[in-house]
């Protein structure tokens, strides 16, 4: 699975976990914010929410755009420093008034500019990577190994944002609202991190900062032409995939939104025994250890790898009885923002699941083309609210005088699973296709295609948001609604799809 991969990948992934680590930190915590802090409303909360993670998705078209011309280097490093003053403004406690509420506004509108100047050209200059013979068969499993790594910072972020706040409340003084200054705090040293990783690890993916532009040209001059049909079909393909990742992430992101709000007003605040254990970072860890073990035992290899592969299962399962045996009784308190560990987490498990069982297939040359494990990808995501509909039937409303905060943790927890399947199938997929598909001349700008997508679902996310105080089985019935008509939809345009994949 790590075998056969340009060195450069790793610099990338790890420059990228340190970004998202801060960024899903300050996420995590910041739909609660805006009510702690400012008394905003569900349906003023999320608007907010939404137009801010509408931005960071938006602004990546013109950052591939302004890449495209000066250079994807160049943006990266912008991007983050940019991106660091707005976590920096941001993490100043300022109180709840008209100051504040601009100081807030232009710290995400930094963040977001940063981020758009960053996100998408690093992924570009990953896919750059595999434009070499040797690595071009593994472009599939890098980017999945990509989005692997990015997601173990998002997988501890939720825990570092909690743990901060009781610090900040506990040992400090602070009150709560103040203390999730802290928490974005954490988004600004983890920035510096991914800055300084950037930088020393530069020789690593030398390579892809060698193609330059012929300014008088107005061409990449290390890149294949196209003619206009090719270019024209192949942007129209992409665009056909872009219309449909909108409803994903529309479903996914209700994360950081109506699922969390699920989370701290429907879902029981405490747990006990195994479920109580899921609530430990430490112990998901030692799960994600015997996931890769069992793999790479089922994977083959040499007698001394199968040895490392048994010790991969067994400490870690040692561990967890021992855990287990001295926590089983103790009550351990369930925070709503703790949720969002749980989809980081099953992506660093079940990607090398993923990648295995698409190997596998492709030996017996059965694995499916890209836009087919989209369409997959929309079908699971359906299944995901099929379960919250279900689970939910018979629920009073939130506004309701009777609803308790009484359904079982592992809800969410099943929820997320299946959200992450369908991500795993969707994002690292889609991204790879874009890098594939995408005309050499316009790979910056249809990168930033792929997150104006991501932008529009996530504006959209707040559609459920102002659906809130209705029937809880009438929002995850609309969103899995959606999800299928999605599906229904890329497997009617499947073949042409197909066609240039």
């Amino acid at each position: 699975m790590f075998e056969g991969q340009p060195k450069g990948l790793w610099t990338l992934a790890l420059a990228n976990t340190g970004e998202r680590f801060g960024y899903y930190t300050m996420l995590a915590v910041f739909a609660l914010f805006l009510g702690e802090n400012f008394g905003f409303a569900a349906g003023t909360a999320s608007e907010i929410y939404t137009w801010f993670l509408t931005a960071v998705y938006f602004l990546p078209l013109f950052g591939g755009m302004a890449a495209d011309r000066w250079g994807y280097n160049k943006m990266v490093i912008i991007g983050i420093l940019i991106m660091f003053f707005g976590y920096l403004l941001l993490s100043v406690p300022l109180g709840s008034g008209t100051v504040a509420v601009t100081a807030m506004g232009a710290a995400l509108l930094l963040v977001s500019l940063g981020t758009g100047l960053f996100k998408g050209n690093l992924q570009v200059m990953v896919g750059d990577l595999y434009n070499a013979p040797e690595f071009a068969d593994k472009r599939d499993s890098g980017f999945s190994l990509f989005y692997m790594a990015i997601n173990v910072g998002a997988l501890f972020a939720p825990t570092a944002a909690i743990e901060i706040m009781d610090w900040a409340q506990t040992d400090l003084g602070y009150s709560k609202a103040d203390s999730y200054h802290f928490a974005f705090a954490v988004a600004c040293v983890s920035v510096i991190v991914s800055i300084l990783i950037y930088f020393l690890g530069k020789g690593t993916y030398k390579q892809v900062l060698n193609v330059k532009k012929d300014k008088a040209a107005g061409a990449d001059s290390h890149v294949e032409e196209m003619s206009p049909a090719e270019t024209r079909e192949r942007i129209i393909c992409l665009v056909l995939v872009y219309a449909v990742v909108i409803f994903f992430w529309m479903a996914f992101h209700q994360n950081g939104l109506t699922l969390t709000w699920f989370a701290d007003e429907f879902t029981s605040r405490s747990a006990t025994g195994v479920t109580g254990m899921e609530f430990s970072v430490m112990n998901l860890i030692w799960c994600i250890f015997i996931v890769y073990g069992i793999c790479g035992l089922i994977g083959g290899g040499s007698a001394k790898g199968k040895a490392v592969n048994l010790l991969l299962i067994a400490v870690p399962a040692a561990i967890l009885g021992y855990n287990y045996y001295n926590t089983a009784n103790e009550v351990v308190n369930v925070d709503a923002p703790i949720f969002q560990q749980f989809n980081p987490c099953f992506v660093v498990a079940l990607t090398p699941v993923s990648i295995a069982l698409f190997g596998w297939l492709a030996k017996k040359g059965k694995e499916p083309k890209a836009p087919v494990k989209i369409g997959l990808g929309m079908l699971v995501a359906a299944c995901a609210y099929l379960l919250m509909t279900v689970s939910t039937l018979g629920a009073p409303a939130t506004n309701h005088p009777e609803h308790v905060a009484d359904f079982h943790p592992n809800l969410l927890v099943s929820t997320y699973l299946i959200l992450t399947f369908a991500e795993l199938l969707l994002s690292p997929i889609g991204i790879s296709f874009v890098t594939k598909v995408a005309p050499p001349k316009y790979k910056g700008m249809m990168m930033g295609g792929w997150f104006v997508a991501t932008a529009l679902g996530n504006k959209l996310v707040s559609i459920p948001g102002h659906m809130w105080d209705l029937p809880l089985y009438i929002v995850w019935g609309t969103l899995m609604g959606i999800c299928l008509l999605a599906a229904l939809f890329i497997f009617s345009i499947i073949k042409k799809l197909n066609k240039v994949s």
